[in-house]
């Protein structure tokens, strides 16, 4: 056989690879399947100014994810409205549920009533069925829409993974976002894992975040104990007497 006729023979796949790939097509029809399925609804639900329920975002726990209890994610968005208007700009980071919350509440109010600016920064493109997401990976803490640099008022962050890493690069895209005077009259939210609080403290220094009295929730339950870190008091939290200075 020559060297011309062997390589105008076909390639050929073996059964196993055949089954990966059919597979592999399967999973990613169906994952086309459900954004169109979450599109539709969150475009009929906006019609008739309808509230998005999380339950139409399963969650997965190979991705870290574990969506608030009812009550977090509403208590949550109503402490980032406290106070806002039309000029707030507020970010919401790797906490999708804690966003929908806030979509809800902005949907059910008025067309009069202040509505602040609002972005979603999220790894999981489910999300992008809403105009508000902004794609966003730990990993590159700064690979950012430019317009975000120095324009956000108040934030809260849920980092997805609970390491020293994660953690870190997510406290440099909030110290990449936040406006100049944040340290003065921003909001700064971190809710994650109370073994984190070290690092939490050490990370979002220059924002005077310490650990408060809320305890968040999870809907399906959470064997790792969370807290709430913030860069202030209010009627809802106060700071924890463990972590007073």
């Amino acid at each position: 056989m020559s060297i011309s006729d062997s390589d105008d023979e076909p390639l050929t796949l073996s059964s196993h690879a055949l089954a990966a790939l059919a597979e592999f097509k399967a999973e990613e029809d169906a994952r086309q399947k459900e954004f169109e399925k979450l599109q539709e609804q969150a475009e009929a639900n906006a019609a008739k100014k309808a509230p998005i329920s999380m339950a139409a975002f399963m969650e997965d726990w190979n991705k870290s994810q574990f969506w608030y209890s009812d009550e977090t994610m509403d208590f949550y968005a109503r402490r980032l409205l406290e106070g806002a208007d039309e000029n707030t700009t507020i970010a919401i980071v790797s906490a999708p549920s804690v966003f929908v919350a806030l979509h809800n509440i902005l949907t059910a109010r008025g067309e009069s009533e202040a509505r602040p600016k609002i972005y979603l920064l999220e790894h999981d493109d489910r999300f992008n069925v809403f105009p508000e997401f902004v794609w966003y990976d730990f990993a590159q803490p700064f690979k950012l829409p430019g317009e975000l640099k120095g324009a956000v008022d108040r934030i809260i962050v849920d980092p997805p993974f609970l390491s020293e890493d994660c953690q870190t690069k997510t406290a440099m895209s909030v110290r990449w976002m936040m406006k100049p005077d944040a340290a003065e009259k921003s909001r700064v939210i971190v809710s994650t894992g109370e073994r984190m609080a070290e690092i939490v403290r050490k990370v979002y220094k220059s924002f005077g975040v310490r650990m408060v009295t809320y305890e968040p929730t999870h809907s399906r339950g959470l064997s790792n104990e969370f807290c709430c870190n913030a860069n202030y008091e209010c009627e809802a939290w106060t700071w924890k007497e463990t972590d007073a200075s």
